[in-house]
């Protein structure tokens, strides 16, 4: 007999769905503006500073090369969270006009403007010393807070991956493929 599939909803799950509370568990501290985080400059060097209540989870990190930091885009204004379908802004940096570009859904983007305001950045991981992470290739504003950090793991390595066709059309015209 197959069984039934559920659904998130369909059931009480631990913790209630109604209403999600994440606690930040650091903060990100650098001194790079704005402005440089945004020009997507990937030695960008920070240093993410986990709350001393946490400092026990950093136990085991030493050594890896990489992290994910899930962060809690902070910065983001009202008018800009809970877009569904967006351009991909990002890609006029690279020489794309807006009008050159296609209005997409939210999960296809590494857009901050998303239902909920969480990003992730992989960085590089340089040295722990204590509660202190030193960082390059951060992506994220000083004082934006940290809601999680997850080690880089091999097997998250994808050998043979696709590109919808509208990325690569795009990417093409412009002679970046």
């Amino acid at each position: 007999m197959k069984k039934k599939q559920t659904h998130f909803r369909d059931e009480k799950m631990v913790g209630s769905t109604d209403k999600i509370v994440l606690k930040p568990i650091g903060v990100i501290c650098t001194d790079a503006s704005d402005s440089q985080i945004k020009e997507e400059n990937s030695e960008v060097e920070a240093v993410v500073e986990i709350f001393p209540e946490f400092e026990e989870a950093l136990e085991g990190l030493d050594g890896y090369s990489h992290l994910f930091i899930l962060s809690y885009l902070h910065k983001l204004r009202p008018d800009q969270v809970g877009f569904l379908k967006v351009k991909p802004r990002r890609l006029t940096r690279r020489g794309f006009s807006l009008e050159d570009l296609p209005i997409l859904g939210v999960f296809a983007l590494d857009s901050p403007t998303r239902p909920n305001p969480i990003g992730i950045t992989l960085v590089r991981l340089h040295k722990r010393d204590q509660r202190k992470l030193s960082v390059t290739g951060i992506d994220l504003f000083d004082g934006t807070p940290v809601i999680d950090i997850k080690a880089y793991q091999p097997d998250y390595n994808v050998r043979k991956y696709s590109m919808p066709d509208w990325y690569l059309k795009l990417m093409n015209k412009k002679g970046h493929i």
